[in-house]
C-alpha cells in the first residue's frame, strides 16, 4: 500500500500561520485539534507531500519561519520529523520524492510507515510503527459470563538503512600456462592501478606453490619492475585455522598494505579460504585476488564469495569444519588449467569428486563427459593432447565453473536454503573431522553423494541401473564410496548438524535422476540404517 500525498497540505500550513493569535503567538486550538485528530499514517503522508514542493517554494517557507517570533507547533513528534527533514536540508539538483509506504513487520504484524528522508531518500527512511494488541479475558460468575477485551495500541519511531552492497567480480581463464608469463599482463593487472613510482606487492602463497612456482612468480615481478613481498602459508587442512589468518594479518600489517590495495592468493582451497578471511579481516575489508592452483579450487573454492576456517571450540572440545567464516568477494579471479599437471591423481581424482556433485544435480551433459573422459585425464593430468585439441578438458572446466556460478550468483548470501549444490555435503562435513582420518575434501563429498545415491534409490526416486552407472563413474575417478567412519551415529548427527545449519530443516538434496535433484528434510534415522545396510553390498 502506498499513501498518495495530499494536495492540501501548503494550505493547511498557510492557515496555520495566517490564523496565529498576534498577542499570544500560539496556534489556535482549533487548528491544533484538528491536527490532533489525524491518524499517524495521513499526517506522515501530509509531511511526505510537504517535502515534494520545489526548491524555490521551501527556501521560502524556511524564510518564513525563521521570521516569525514563535514557531508553529503542530504536535511534538510529528513536528520534529518534519522540522529536521526539511531544515536541515541544502540545495540539491534532484527533486526530492518524499512518498511514504506502508507495510506490515513480518515478525510482530505492527504497521510501519517509511518516509524517505531528504538527504538520503534511496537509503534513509524514517519511520513510525503502530502495533494493535487485543487481550481477552473471560470471567464465569453463577449468574454471568463476563468478557472483557483490552486493546493496547502501541507507537514507536525510529530510522531504517537500506544498502545494496555492489557485487561485481570477474573469473579470468587465462590462456594455458601463461599466467607467469611476463608478456601476459594479466597477473599485475589484477593488482589494480597505482600511483607512478609504486612499485611493491604482496602475495600469500601455498607452501607447495612456492616451492614449484616461487621462483616463477618473483622473476614476472621483477620483470616488471616490482618487488613482491610473499606470505608462505601451509596449505592442509589442519592447517586451515586462525593461527593461519594472524600470520597474513601480522605481514599485511609489516607490509603496510593501502586501503584499496588488492593482494594475491595463489594456492589450494585451503590457502584460498585463509586469505580471503583475512581480506575480510584486515581494516575491515582490503580486496584480494584469487589464484586457485588445483583443480578442486579451480571449480570449487575460487568462484564463489565464501571464507572460512575450521573452529577448535573450548566448550565442547570438538573441531568444526569452516564454523568460523564470512562472505566476501574476491576482486578477480584468475584461473590457468595448467596448474593441475603439478597435481598428482588423487589430487586430480579429489576435484573430480566437487565436479561429480555438479553433474548429478544439474547437468547429465557433464556426466556424459566424466564418464567417457574423465579416467583419462586423471592419468594424463589434463595433458592428453587429443582431449585438448577436441576441447574435452576445457568444456568440462567450464561447464563446472558455469554451473556453479549460475547457483551461487542469484543466492551469494544463501538466503535461500534448498541448495542443490549442497549435495554431497552433509554427511562429508563430519567425515573429514573424523581425528586421523585420511579422507580429502572431495573424497568425502563422493562418499557422502554415492550415499545419497542409494537414498535416492530406497526412496524410489531412482532405479537400480542408475545407482549402478553413478557407481561405475565414480570408480572409474578413483573416488571412493564409501568409509568405515560412515557409521550410523555420524550419519544421524550429520542430520541433526544440517538442521543446525539450514536453520531448522534437514534440507538434504538427493537426485531424481542424472541431472535432477530435490532437497528433503523428512530423512529418519531408521532410513539411514537400512541406507547404510544397503552400501555393505558394493564392491567398494
Amino acid at each position: 500500500m502506498t499513501i498518495k500525498p495530499v494536495p492540501s497540505i501548503s494550505s493547511i500550513g498557510v492557515v496555520a500561520e495566517e490564523s496565529r493569535d498576534e498577542c499570544s503567538g500560539k496556534v489556535p486550538q482549533s487548528v491544533t485539534d484538528m491536527w490532533e485528530s489525524l491518524s499517524p499514517e495521513v499526517r506522515t503522508a501530509l509531511i511526505a507531500s510537504e517535502l515534494k514542493v520545489d526548491s524555490s517554494n521551501l527556501k521560502q517557507t524556511q524564510r518564513d519561519r525563521s521570521e516569525s517570533s514563535t514557531p508553529t507547533v503542530l504536535s511534538r513528534s510529528s513536528s520534529e520529523l518534519f522540522f529536521d527533514q526539511s531544515s536541515s536540508s541544502c540545495d540539491s539538483s534532484k527533486e526530492f520524492e518524499g512518498v511514504a509506504q506502508v507495510e506490515k513487520c513480518p515478525v510482530s504484524g505492527a504497521k510501519v510507515v517509511l518516509t524517505p528522508v531528504e538527504r538520503a531518500p534511496k537509503n534513509v527512511f524514517a519511520f513510525t510503527k503502530t502495533q494493535s494488541l487485543e487481550k481477552s479475558e473471560v470471567v464465569k460468575t453463577s449468574s454471568a459470563t463476563v468478557t472483557t477485551t483490552t486493546k493496547v495500541v502501541s507507537t514507536s519511531r525510529g530510522w531504517r538503512n537500506i544498502f545494496s552492497l555492489p557485487i561485481s567480480y570477474d573469473v579470468n581463464m587465462v590462456a594455458h600456462g601463461t599466467l607467469f608469463d611476463t608478456v601476459n599482463s594479466q597477473l599485475l593487472d589484477a593488482t589494480g592501478v597505482h600511483p607512478e613510482g609504486y612499485n611493491t606487492r604482496f602475495a600469500v602463497v601455498d607452501t607447495e606453490v612456492e616451492a614449484l612456482y616461487g621462483d616463477k612468480l618473483r622473476s614476472y615481478f621483477e620483470h616488471k619492475g616490482i618487488e613482491l613481498t610473499v606470505c608462505v602459508v601451509n596449505g592442509g587442512e589442519a592447517d586451515k585455522r586462525s593461527e593461519a589468518v594472524d600470520k597474513i594479518l601480522d605481514d599485511l600489517c609489516a607490509y603496510k598494505l593501502r586501503r584499496r590495495e588488492p593482494f594475491l592468493a595463489i594456492g589450494g582451497g585451503c590457502v584460498l579460504d585463509i586469505a580471503g578471511m583475512a581480506a575480510c579481516l584486515y581494516r575491515r575489508g582490503v580486496p584480494f585476488v584469487r589464484v586457485p592452483t588445483t583443480l578442486l579450487a579451480i571449480v570449487d573454492a575460487s568462484v564463489g564469495v565464501k571464507n572460512g576456517i575450521d573452529y577448535c571450540c573450548a566448550v565442547t572440545d570438538e573441531t568444526y569444519k569452516n564454523r568460523v567464516g564470512s562472505f566476501y568477494a574476491p576482486s578477480a579471479c584468475l584461473l590457468d588449467p595448467a596448474f593441475i599437471a603439478s597435481q598428482d591423481a588423487r589430487n586430480i581424482s579429489n576435484g573430480f569428486g566437487e565436479i561429480l556433485k555438479l553433474a548429478l544435480v544439474r547437468s547429465s551433459d557433464l556426466f556424459d563427459l566424466l564418464e567417457a573422459h574423465g579416467k583419462t585425464l586423471i592419468d594424463t593430468r589434463f595433458e592428453d593432447e587429443s582431449l585438448r585439441t577436441a576441447g574435452v578438458s576445457s568444456r568440462i572446466i567450464d561447464l563446472s565453473i558455469q554451473i556453479m556460478l549460475e547457483e551461487l550468483g542469484p543466492n551469494l548470501w544463501e538466503t535461500k536454503l534448498d541448495r542443490c549444490v549442497d549435495y554431497g555435503h552433509t554427511f562429508s562435513k563430519l567425515l573429514e573431522m573424523v581425528p586421523g582420518a585420511d579422507i580429502m575434501h572431495g573424497e568425502a563429498v563422493n562418499v557422502d553423494g554415492f550415499f545419497c545415491i542409494v537414498l535416492s534409490y530406497l526412496r524410489g526416486y531412482i532405479g537400480m541401473d542408475t545407482v549402478n552407472r553413478v557407481f561405475a563413474c565414480m570408480k572409474s575417478l578413483l573416488l571412493p564410496t564409501n568409509s568405515s567412519d560412515l557409521e550410523l551415529e555420524l550419519a544421524w548427527q550429520s542430520c541433526k548438524d544440517a538442521i543446525e545449519h539450514r536453520h531448522g530443516e534437514q534440507r538434504i538434496p538427493l537426485i531424481t535422476e542424472i541431472g535432477e535433484s530435490v532437497c528433503v528434510s523428512d530423512i529418519t534415522e531408521e532410513e539411514l540404517e537400512r541406507a547404510l545396510e544397503m552400501m555393505k553390498t558394493f564392491d567398494h
